[in-house]
């Protein structure tokens, strides 16, 4: 007899919330990176009680303040990247059932003249910068005579990502989304994964980025699980940057977040609503702090803290779980924050699978991010989404 079909899932990323070194993070200069062990060894031990009852501290052994336990509340195991690169739109998307198997452009020593030059004349206004730079530190290099000469920043890192960053008094929210639509439009030519409107406040030596963030990604070039849930007649939400980095399609309702904390209590709200009215389909949520704030910020204190405030909201979410819900809990990538560099680390993630007959349940090292899709779409009793190993039966 088979199992009682899946009637909602949430999946929570944890934006860059590694979990040890993926076996090619030499390919990418990133032997010995640990997310997680690396901070909670800079802190001196992780306060994580409820993500160490569900397993985390059982499928990360060695983790510094979490232990692991004898009887896990959630399945536990940890997911390689398949995908060719390690940022955001390649470990949503890979989540989701589309692994990218081309990579995207990237640009370490800034941006050609032949893709920078359409856009200011198109725009109408020149760039400053056109580096590879941590976002807080050329805001507060070029800040002032940004603010000077209006001329936007633009930076890049060792992702593949097209930043522009102005002040809101120079250009408002609405004017830089217009200045990025432009930029999408060029940088599609080139694969660049994202344009990402970087909007601060404040005065020169106290400038802040504001959470009007925003991705503009590249289309996704195929189905997704977002798609494949939303077109069999389901909700889909995406709460946080999962609409930008989908850029919007297979969603059917969608929220902006202010912050870990806002998306936690937003998606516990999804979810009790979708309980209440036995409506079914696919939360998904990304929580981006631990990488927007801390991460890149080199911040390990900022980090731990960061995921003390998410443990402090599980038992929230479990329990907002119906008897035939689960609750997906993983990473995209790593951002090592106790590393000479600031950019994302190729690392595997951590899997965390609560609800239904989940507890205990060993899942191992998976091969591939995928099977998280693989595993939704066979408890909705979907057509298969995509490569990947389903652990729905075990978990079931």
């Amino acid at each position: 007899m088979s199992p009682h079909p899946l009637e909602r899932a949430v999946v929570l990323v944890l934006d860059s919330c590694g979990a040890g070194e993926a076996p090619d993070a030499h390919r990418y200069g990133d032997s010995g990176a640990d997310t997680l062990g690396n901070v909670a060894r800079e802190v001196g031990g992780l306060a994580l009680p409820n993500l160490g009852a569900a397993g985390l501290g059982t499928l990360h052994p060695g983790l510094e303040g979490v232990p692991p336990t004898t009887r896990p509340s959630m399945a536990f195991g940890r997911m390689a990247p398949a995908s060719a690169g390690k940022d955001s739109t390649t470990g949503h998307w890979e989540i989701a059932g589309l692994p990218v198997t081309r990579p995207f452009g990237l640009f370490p020593d800034g941006f050609p003249a032949e893709l920078a030059e359409p856009i200011e004349a198109e725009f109408g206004r020149k760039f400053l910068g056109n580096v590879a730079a941590s976002g807080t530190t050329i805001i507060e290099e070029l800040g002032e005579r940004h603010l000077a000469t209006g001329r936007p920043i633009l930076y890049t890192s060792a992702d593949s990502v097209f930043q522009i960053a102005c002040h809101t008094d120079v250009l408002s929210v609405a004017e830089l989304y217009g200045l990025c639509e432009i930029a999408r439009r060029h940088c599609d030519e080139y694969r660049i994964g994202r344009v990402i409107a970087r909007p601060f406040v404040g005065e020169p030596g106290n400038f802040r980025r504001t959470y009007d963030r925003k991705d503009f990604s590249m289309l996704p070039p195929a189905s997704t699980l977002l798609d494949q849930v939303s077109e069999a007649g389901m909700t889909v939400w995406g709460i946080g940057k999962t609409e930008d980095l989908f850029c919007g399609r297979g969603l059917t309702r969608s929220q902006h977040t202010e912050g870990d904390a806002d998306g936690l209590k937003k998606t516990v709200a999804a979810l009790s609503a979708m309980t209440s009215d036995g409506t079914a389909g696919l939360v998904f949520t990304n929580l981006v702090d631990l990488d927007m704030r801390y991460g890149h910020r080199q911040d390990p204190h900022g980090y731990a803290a960061a995921l003390e405030r998410i443990d402090s909201a599980i038992p929230s979410l479990s329990g907002a779980l119906g008897g035939s819900d689960l609750l997906f809990i993983t990473a995209d990538h790593g951002t090592d924050p106790t590393g000479d560099s600031t950019d994302h680390t190729r690392e595997y993630v951590p899997l965390l699978v609560g609800g239904r007959n989940a507890a205990g349940v060993d899942l191992g090292i998976r091969s591939r991010y995928s099977d998280v899709a693989v595993t939704i779409a066979e408890g909705f009793g979907l057509s298969r989404i995509g490569e990947g190993t389903s652990f729905w039966k075990e978990v079931a």
